[in-house]
């Protein structure tokens, strides 16, 4: 038979360890599963009945590559209330999810060789989403003693002649961070100065902790800011795949629709009238969640105190970085998992920033979550670590 190309790029897409880990706990019955960011909640009752409602109507053929106008006029209207971005329908595009948008867009936008600036630590899947577009994912640190904000000036050092874009997410998996308006203005301009593109993740915007949400797209006056939206984690509809990408440059938008074309036909048509039906909504049930996520993070965080565990403090998203003093956190969170049944992501898989950490979700039910926490503490008791102090805050208790 044919052999694989051994210059394929998919040859050098790493594995997650996210899903790595996951896959081995939905292998054990009683695991406690802290290592994916899947809401435990159901999507609101009114997003399910408008899908029923479109299938019984026979409205669920495909559409447009650019999805079905009615949401990109919807989208359009939450990028620029949400991201401050002047947009309307002709530049928003649905996307099969957020990551797929990224894909997309990476493919539509960049070159083999070109080098796309991820933050350390890291989403893996953007470093994976590079490896297969032929790209060369580089990184910029950001410091738990700043709260994995990143400083302007780390960035700027990152920059090379061949750096073409830089990824921004905030708020930021897998640290929770939520960049001040001033980080966001400030990384703006030194794009400007080097003409690079920004792509701006911002599928956790909806959820922040009493700090306020700033898209960099709030200072671009050029159109270089990019902004992709997410469906999954705001409305629970991880497994619908929807997402939305503002793109100021109809000659992208163009570009865009013809790598859909290729790839995928057009967005998922049922997918696309829960979206619709999210966004036009009432948003009380986006409330409710975000206010259980806050409470799961203030009594996660008042646990590990208790226990001697440091930490760093999320400010949005529902990930919280836990320091568990590892020097190999791909055998702790396997051990874990073999010992007390609780699946966490390892920080190896997130790169440098995250070494000695492990990421728990706090989308898992609060009580589940806190029983994780409490054998992962264990865990660490048993092994005898003093956590190396990699985490932010250790903290007192709140």
């Amino acid at each position: 038979m044919p052999f694989l190309s051994p210059t394929s790029p998919a040859r050098a897409i790493p594995r997650s360890g996210i899903r790595t880990l996951m896959e081995l706990a939905l292998r054990d019955p009683q695991a406690i599963h802290l290592e994916i960011g899947e809401p435990d909640a159901r999507p609101p009752a009114h997003v399910v009945e408008a899908v029923e409602r479109a299938a019984l109507d026979g409205e669920l053929g495909y559409t447009s590559s650019l999805g079905l106008e009615a949401l990109r006029e919807a989208g359009a209207e939450r990028i620029a209330r949400r991201s401050g971005a002047r947009a309307d329908a002709s530049s928003v595009v649905v996307t099969h999810g957020a990551m797929s948008g990224l894909t997309t867009v990476m493919t539509a936008l960049l070159g083999p060789g070109d080098e796309l600036l991820l933050p350390d630590p890291t989403f893996p899947n953007w470093a994976m989403a590079a490896r297969a577009c032929g790209l060369v994912p580089t990184t910029y640190a950001t410091h738990a003693s700043e709260g994995f904000v990143p400083r302007v000036e780390d960035v700027a050092a990152a920059i090379t002649p061949r750096t073409r874009a830089i990824v921004v997410c905030s708020p930021n998996n897998p640290t929770g961070a939520v960049y001040p308006a001033a980080t966001l203005e400030a990384l703006v301009e030194l794009a400007r100065r080097h003409d690079l593109w920004v792509l701006s993740d911002e599928c956790y915007e909806a959820i922040t902790f009493d700090t306020p949400h700033v898209s960099p797209a709030a200072f671009d006056t050029d159109g270089r800011v990019l902004v992709f939206h997410s469906m999954s984690k705001t409305y629970a509809m991880t497994g619908w795949r929807v997402g939305l990408a503002h793109l100021p440059d109809p000659e992208l938008v163009e570009l865009v629709g013809h790598v859909a074309e290729a790839t995928l036909a057009c967005p998922s048509t049922s997918g696309q009238h829960a979206a619709l039906a999210a966004l036009t909504g009432s948003q009380e049930w986006v409330h409710d969640a975000v206010e259980s996520y806050w409470d799961r993070r203030d009594a996660a965080v008042r646990l590990l105190a208790a226990r001697g565990l440091r930490y760093s403090e999320p400010d949005g998203a529902f990930y919280l970085l836990v320091d568990v003093g590892a020097t190999d956190t791909d055998a702790f969170a396997t051990r874990l998992l073999t010992r007390r049944h609780v699946a966490v992501a390892p920080g190896s898989t997130f790169g440098a920033g995250a070494g000695g950490m492990v990421r728990v979700s706090l989308a898992a039910p609060r009580d589940a979550l806190l029983e994780g926490l409490t054998r992962l503490a264990d865990e660490v008791r048993d092994e005898g670590r003093a956590a190396p102090g990699n985490a932010v805050r250790a903290a007192a208790a709140r």
